[in-house]
């Protein structure tokens, strides 16, 4: 599966995109988890922890939302993680 960052996301991540080999039948909340187990450098001075932003993100399974962290995945899915954002 291949996660991509966007804003605070990709800030705290330290990487715009990665890649992921999950088990069949993997869920989104495996690959989150995932996401989690990566050792990842110290985020820059003022952003939030990976965890904090995935806990408040939206996702986007294949350009779809998915709200359901229970959704299956399937090898050479894109999942996005789209932290809130501000403004308007």
């Amino acid at each position: 599966m291949n996660v991509r960052y966007f804003a605070a996301a990709r800030a705290a991540a330290g990487v715009e995109e990665e890649l992921f080999d999950l088990a069949p039948g993997a869920t989104v909340a495996d690959l989150l988890l995932a996401v989690l187990a990566v050792d990842r450098a110290e985020p820059a001075a003022g952003t939030p922890p990976l965890q904090r932003i995935l806990s408040r993100s939206s996702f986007l399974l294949n350009a779809v939302a998915v709200r359901d962290r229970t959704t299956v995945l399937n090898p050479g899915d894109v999942v996005d993680v789209l932290p809130p954002f501000a403004g308007g």
